[in-house]
């Protein structure tokens, strides 16, 4: 038997471009998280409503990144979620399924927005822990759901919003935060018990810092840490850090702290092993439109990713 080699380098050369060609239009989605500061269309007791200049400049930074999937943080009621969607629907942003947290903190919530059906939804609204004798709640619930993709792809989404660094006096602020982190972090590890495997995104304003105590209780430790995508500026900074120890200095904050005219990365897109294969690292970035900062105090943060497991 004779093998014609050109022939064969020929088809070789065909199926691996075929290939490449399937991998560049490889099927992606796209997921943010924004703070989208005191987004309410009814006043509260210490609250005011958002104005409508700065609703409509929160509308242009989420339609200006036009992500698949979204967590808010500092939502006010379902109706000014409805009053958001439909704003965004209105600008060509569809989102028709929706999950609204509430929880103790009757004045802001979180809530996801998806372009994908829900197909699970196991959000927390009544987590509680001891503190020095006393018994707290978590200010404003865990949002969980699972969210088909496509026929083969589902993604676990996990939004939180921890307690702030405002001072309160039934205890230390740091302790509370940290003790809802954990709480949060039980909510990861009950995922990875049931499927080592699973594609997992924890995000949402965490407020504090990545080094900090209770930032680090989220990301965890071992085989199941998570991954932080550290969405930066595209401002073409592309250089390492001198020191191999230190992330590249690239712009990266999240939050403008008005009192001390402070900038920080508080807000996170954090994601298990399993969904850190499927991720765009040169899609992943942080949202910047002038007058951001008519909007919210927050800046959002997206994340892309195939949705093929690999």
């Amino acid at each position: 038997m004779k093998f014609n080699l050109r022939s064969l380098s020929r088809n070789l050369a065909l199926a691996a471009l075929a290939l490449l060609a399937q991998r560049a239009t490889a099927e992606t989605f796209r997921v943010a998280a924004y703070n989208v500061e005191t987004y309410l269309d009814q006043p509260t007791e210490t609250r005011h409503v958002k104005t409508a200049e700065s609703k409509a400049k929160v509308q242009e930074s989420i339609l200006a990144l036009k992500p698949d999937i979204l967590s808010v943080e500092e939502m006010g009621s379902v109706s000014a979620l409805t009053e958001l969607r439909n704003s965004l629907k209105a600008g060509g942003l569809d989102y028709p399924y929706w999950e609204h947290v509430t929880g103790a903190d009757t004045n802001i919530h979180v809530a996801i927005l998806s372009k994908f059906p829900i197909t699970a939804r196991r959000s927390h609204t009544n987590e509680n822990f001891l503190l020095s004798g006393k018994r707290f709640k978590v200010s404003r619930g865990f949002g969980e759901v699972d969210i088909q993709i496509n026929t083969n792809y589902t993604l676990t989404v996990l939004a939180a919003h921890l307690k702030s660094k405002r001072a309160v006096a039934e205890a230390d602020e740091k302790e509370l935060r940290f003790q809802e982190a954990k709480l949060l972090r039980e909510k990861i590890d009950a995922r990875f018990a049931e499927n080592p495997n699973a594609n997992l995104v924890v995000l949402g304003d965490f407020n504090d810092s990545k080094d900090s105590p209770s930032t680090k209780v989220v990301i965890g430790r071992g085989k199941n840490k998570l991954i932080d995508t550290r969405p930066a500026e595209r401002n073409g900074d592309n250089a390492p850090n001198e020191n191999p120890a230190y992330e590249p200095r690239n712009i990266t904050w999240t939050h403008h702290f008005g009192k001390e005219d402070t900038y920080s990365r508080i807000d996170f897109i954090l994601i298990s092993p399993g969904l850190a294969k499927e991720w765009v690292t040169n899609e992943t970035y942080v949202g910047t439109i002038p007058n951001w900062g008519v909007g919210s105090d927050h800046r959002p943060i997206l994340a892309t990713f195939e949705a093929e497991n690999k």
